[in-house]
């Protein structure tokens, strides 16, 4: 059957990783509803801040094989001197023609803008998921990692893209991780959990924190409130207390840890759709929940190098594991980061997938 490319089709959008992977692949979605408010520009706060994007499917006869947007992000331009188109979602079955259709079309887009570059995977920003898999195949993903297939590298390069920022997603077994003693001084350091009581408020803390304790990591921009709201505002409905918290020294915030259950079992279980069993299968996951997945956490600039970090981690680890999970995983931390990967060796963690965003020069 020809191929034929779609654009703006929110629904085609959604189903094209079901049909361009077979189950090996382990692809798990985001739900329906969240693709669906990504895409909206009355809800995205990056779209009504008016950064251009655009959305592309590919399909064979009826059926959608492959997905991508294009969207460029003007802060992070601004902030770090680029001139640069992102791509993401960028997800296809193993048809080299389909995802040249895809990239060319992002591409278009890209230069139409007269952009310099085009990099990608990002969904939608650096703060939520990242990359494109390159290695790690086949290790079962936690909730907010990437996951692709081992033909998606060679169609970028195959198309001029070239990988860099190298990345790794990283797990630690809580059966076999050694238990480490507290080492913070309980007279000064509290931990403030996040609650649906506390929510607002420990959710603002931990905006804050985040933007302080990452303000000079590569890429990175500061979050509006409401850019974190709309990326993390409906936590509050899956949270389990005992895993996140905000801590404070002297009642004063100086690091947060966000985590929460592995959703991936409960998604792949419901097609990451809403539908009459969904109740039966949420009820199911709450039952059974085994694992765990650190989304991120962050120490003020202020406490860098204090000993917070690592002492943070590991009296979190210790709830997760009192509260009965036996696994935690932690979404990408980049290479160049060796003061992150040393956190995950204490943890006595182990590497899982790897990651590079790749990006492609346009002249």
């Amino acid at each position: 059957m020809t191929l034929t490319l779609h654009e703006g089709n929110v629904r085609a959008f959604f189903d094209a990783p079901f049909n361009a992977y077979p189950p090996e692949i382990g692809y798990v979605s985001p739900l329906k509803g969240d693709i669906e408010k990504m895409l909206d520009p009355a809800k995205n706060p990056l779209w009504l801040a008016g950064n251009p994007y655009r959305f592309w499917t590919v399909h064979r006869g009826a059926k959608p094989m492959g997905r991508i947007i294009a969207h460029m992000h003007r802060a992070s331009n601004q902030r770090w001197g680029w001139n640069r188109m992102q791509f993401g979602f960028f997800d296809c079955a193993d048809d080299r023609q389909a995802g040249q259709m895809l990239l060319d079309a992002a591409e278009g887009f890209a230069r139409e803008h007269g952009t310099a570059e085009l990099v990608g995977n990002f969904n939608l920003t650096a703060m939520q998921q990242c990359g494109v898999m390159t290695g790690g195949f086949g290790e079962q993903a936690y909730t907010d990692m990437i996951v692709g297939a081992p033909w998606l590298p060679d169609m970028l390069t195959a198309a001029g893209f070239a990988p860099f920022f190298p990345m790794t997603t990283f797990e630690v077994d809580l059966r076999k991780a050694k238990p480490v003693p507290p080492a913070l001084d309980p007279a000064r350091f509290t931990f403030a959990p996040i609650r649906k009581s506390t929510f607002p408020e420990r959710m603002e803390e931990a905006r804050l924190l985040l933007n302080d304790g990452f303000h000079d990591n590569p890429m990175f921009v500061p979050l509006t409130a409401d850019e974190f709201q709309f990326q993390a505002g409906e936590l509050s409905t899956i949270l389990d207390p005992r895993l996140s918290s905000v801590l404070k020294r002297d009642g004063e915030p100086v690091g947060v840890i966000i985590a929460i259950p592995d959703l991936n079992g409960f998604l792949k279980a419901t097609r990451s759709r809403f539908g009459i069993t969904t109740p039966w299968h949420f009820l199911r996951y709450r039952m059974n929940r085994k694992r765990a997945v650190i989304i991120f956490y962050s120490v003020a600039r202020a406490a860098h190098s204090q000993g917070i970090m690592g002492a943070m981690l590991a009296h979190t680890l210790e709830r997760v594991r009192g509260a009965g999970y036996e696994t935690v995983g932690g979404t990408w931390i980049a290479d160049e980061n060796p003061a992150s990967l040393r956190q995950v060796e204490k943890m006595d963690g182990r590497g899982l997938h790897k990651l590079n965003l790749f990006r492609k020069a346009l002249a």
